[in-house]
């Protein structure tokens, strides 16, 4: 029993992740740290799982640091603080490197680690009302834990402004810099993004989507060099050996033959 989260797993595989303190806009506390780690720890290891889906109850997505937690922060040591941050870290680490493809559903406003949150997501649908900020530097903080996941997701240059100036940033803007995929103008509207999104990743191969994700985590930000070469190829080998992918290919070369005759058929006539 979560006292942050709520969670949910259909019969088809797909996990969906609530982030549940609406009373406080969603705001992220060492509790909801720890028990966002332990669930995302135990859907990992869940064969099953296809999709994860991350969400949020009410009017906000996550409005960043929760200010109690902030408070004991100060009251807290070098140590302290450091260890609380590697916790946080870990958690987006995790998420980041999630075995299953993730999407962000973002219902409304989404700052501070919100934003990293959201940066770690495979696929993110906002609605378009919804909004972004890094404040950190106003409070007179870094925003370190989070600044290499944003950084991978909007690039160096986009990170370097709003990392630095605080700015809003608007749905549309993040859809721009790549921090969102698509925008939705009602609730609805997302409902149909995040089904669109699970029924594609559902009709796609389990093992080959996974390998997917690894092969994204492994190739990122690597020279392409002799070495990252020979690792794709061991990677392509190692798929074409598996028995989902001899079922697929046998089935589409089915299909593009099944085609072929009735596209040169029509052709003769």
């Amino acid at each position: 029993m979560s006292d942050t989260l709520r969670i949910d797993i259909n019969p088809t595989g797909i996990a969906t992740v609530t982030l549940d303190r609406p009373e406080r806009c969603n705001a992220i506390d060492e509790v909801m740290v720890a028990e966002l780690t332990a669930t995302l720890a135990a859907l990992a290891q869940n064969p099953n799982l296809r999709v994860l889906v991350l969400a949020a109850n009410g009017g906000s997505f996550c409005s960043g640091a929760d200010y109690h937690w902030m408070q004991r922060a100060l009251e807290g040591d070098q140590h302290q603080n450091f260890e609380e941050a590697l916790r946080l870290g870990r958690l987006l680490q995790l998420l980041d490197r999630f075995p299953v493809p993730t999407i962000a559903r973002v219902n409304g406003s989404t700052v501070g680690t919100g934003v990293g949150l959201v940066a770690c997501c495979d696929m993110v649908v906002a609605h378009s009302s919804a909004w972004f900020r890094l404040p950190e530097v106003e409070l007179g903080l870094v925003p370190a834990v989070i600044a290499p996941f944003v950084m991978a997701k909007i690039g160096g240059s986009a990170a370097r402004r709003y990392l630095l100036t605080a700015e809003e940033l608007a749905a549309p803007a993040a859809r721009e810099l790549g921090l969102v995929h698509e925008i939705a103008d009602s609730t609805e509207g997302l409902d149909i993004a995040v089904e669109r999104w699970c029924n594609a990743l559902l009709r796609n191969g389990q093992h080959a989507v996974t390998s997917t994700k690894k092969l994204i985590a492994a190739i990122g930000h690597r020279l392409i060099d002799d070495a990252l070469i020979s690792d794709t190829a061991h990677r392509t080998a190692h798929l074409r050996a598996h028995p989902e992918a001899r079922q697929g290919v046998v089935q589409y070369l089915k299909h593009t033959t099944l085609r072929h005759q009735y596209q040169h058929g029509n052709d003769d006539d």
